[in-house]
């Protein structure tokens, strides 16, 4: 009869416990229930009632599919690695809810030629750059309010309505001022002001930012969609 020797069988018993443990593990880590603690972070303004799966799908293939597919990476077998456990989160996850026909500054114009400088410094390409997730309340998480200047430095508006000219205000390097009139999406319904002294202070442009009163004001031409209505769209693809 042919005899197994104890380190093979020891090989086994701990393989086996590690996949069982393993499994275990990684579908414990998906129930809803567990997701206050798998979270990097709290979620940020308008997105405290979203689940993870909202965002994180689930990665292509199983478990063990998965974790072969990175082995076979590392050791240079494969040429590119997989998401493990869900897929990493795009710009497309977020046009899902808030894709705006009218938006000011979208961000596939970002991609054409001539902007290949500026996302050097601020890559406009993809939302999370402005908006990082897990941040709790924070809506906007650049540290300062002056990336107008990256595509802007050039600008000309005839017939300038501004009591200080936008000229003025460009050639004295003023680029948080521009967020005092300007919201960046253009997604806001208000009157914008023609004096310097009737715009937004830029202390509530920051609060809001940080998760405040939004100071542009709540009428909206986009209302992003809540995750009842991104499953109903969900279901209907």
């Amino acid at each position: 009869m042919f005899k197994v020797s104890p380190l093979r069988k020891r090989q086994v018993i701990g393989g086996v416990i590690g996949l069982v443990l393993g499994s275990s593990l990684f579908y414990i880590l998906t129930l809803d229930s567990t997701e206050a603690y798998v979270s990097i972070g709290p979620m940020n303004t308008g997105h405290q009632d979203l689940s993870c799966f909202a965002c994180h799908a689930d990665a292509k293939g199983n478990l063990m599919q998965q974790i072969q597919s990175n082995i076979s990476h590392a050791f240079g077998a494969r040429s590119e690695g997989v998401d493990f456990g869900t897929q990493d989160v795009t710009v497309d996850n977020c046009l899902e809810c808030h894709d705006r026909a009218n938006d000011r500054h979208p961000t596939y114009r970002f991609s054409e030629p001539r902007f290949k400088d500026a996302i050097k410094v601020i890559n406009a390409t993809t939302c999370i750059t402005c908006h990082t997730e897990h941040h709790d309340k924070e809506r906007v998480s650049l540290k300062t309010a002056d990336y107008c200047m990256n595509c802007h430095q050039k600008l000309v508006v005839e017939n300038d309505p501004l009591d200080i000219s936008h000229e003025d205000l460009i050639s004295n390097q003023q680029w948080t001022t521009c967020i005092q009139c300007h919201d960046f999406h253009g997604n806001h319904r208000y009157e914008v002001p023609e004096q310097m002294k009737d715009t937004i202070p830029l202390l509530e442009v920051k609060k809001y930012f940080e998760g405040g009163t939004d100071p542009y004001g709540t009428d909206k031409k986009y209302i992003a969609l809540s995750q009842e209505e991104w499953l109903k769209k969900l279901n209907k693809n």
